[in-house]
């Protein structure tokens, strides 16, 4: 069978995120982010004081705020807002379904000589809901829950090869957002954009994604079988 080659490397390993790559996305991200403004705003932190608009980071620096004035306090913030985000996502995961091509997928690619890993922001209980059985086809998933620092930190994917035994060298990570891109830049990895989530083309493009497919299933069709750059 032909080996996957994407700007003339050789693919040995392809690291997927999961909500709107490989399961249909469905979280409110925009309730979920003012659900957490709200409760920043509740211990008199205003939005200036935080830096950024990503929800986990957010949750972050209003926890180290906090932890300059009351350890206990940061502690009482962080719980809350970490039970408003698995709800959540465990609400989402609930009316949550895997797409039509995923299983197969990541029975093909096994098959072909291809390791595979999942890393995802979510929660390990919300992708459990979603995809039950999922250690039998992807034996390496790598939640919120496994790693101190979230994508578009390198930790999960450098987690996810670490247990694969595979290097950033011959990897591509295929997310369905421009963090996906940054994150396997962070890493050392190619990196493909999918138009299953709610980014287009140009944005990955302008994030600088290798490669751009419809769906995570198009990885097995030509041309990402063949030497190239951006499709």
């Amino acid at each position: 069978m032909s080996k996957l080659k994407i700007k003339q490397k050789t693919i040995q390993t392809i690291i997927f995120d999961f909500d709107g790559t490989l399961a249909k996305l469905n979280i409110d991200f925009q309730k979920m982010r003012q659900d957490i403004t709200d409760l920043i705003g509740s211990y008199a932190i205003t939005e200036k004081q935080i830096q950024t608009r990503f929800v986990l980071e957010m949750i972050d620096a209003a926890a180290d705020i906090l932890t300059q004035r009351s350890k206990k306090d940061a502690e009482i913030f962080f719980n809350e807002a970490n039970a408003i985000i698995e709800k959540t996502e465990t609400d989402a995961a609930d009316k949550g379904e895997l797409f039509i091509y995923t299983k197969e997928l990541l029975k093909t690619l096994p098959a072909m000589n291809i390791a595979c890993a999942i890393i995802t922001r979510n929660c390990a209980k919300a992708v459990k809901i979603v995809f039950p059985d999922i250690l039998t086809y992807c034996p390496v998933v790598v939640c919120r829950d496994d790693v101190n620092r979230v994508k578009p930190h390198p930790e999960h994917i450098r987690l996810a090869l670490k247990k694969l035994g595979s290097s950033a060298k011959g990897t591509l990570m295929i997310g369905d957002h421009p963090i996906d891109i940054k994150t396997g830049h962070n890493a050392g990895t190619l990196t493909c954009g999918v138009l299953t989530g709610r980014c287009t083309r140009e944005e990955f493009i302008a994030a600088g994604a290798d490669i751009v497919l419809a769906n995570a299933s198009d990885i097995l069709l030509s041309p990402p079988f063949c030497e190239g750059g951006l499709s």
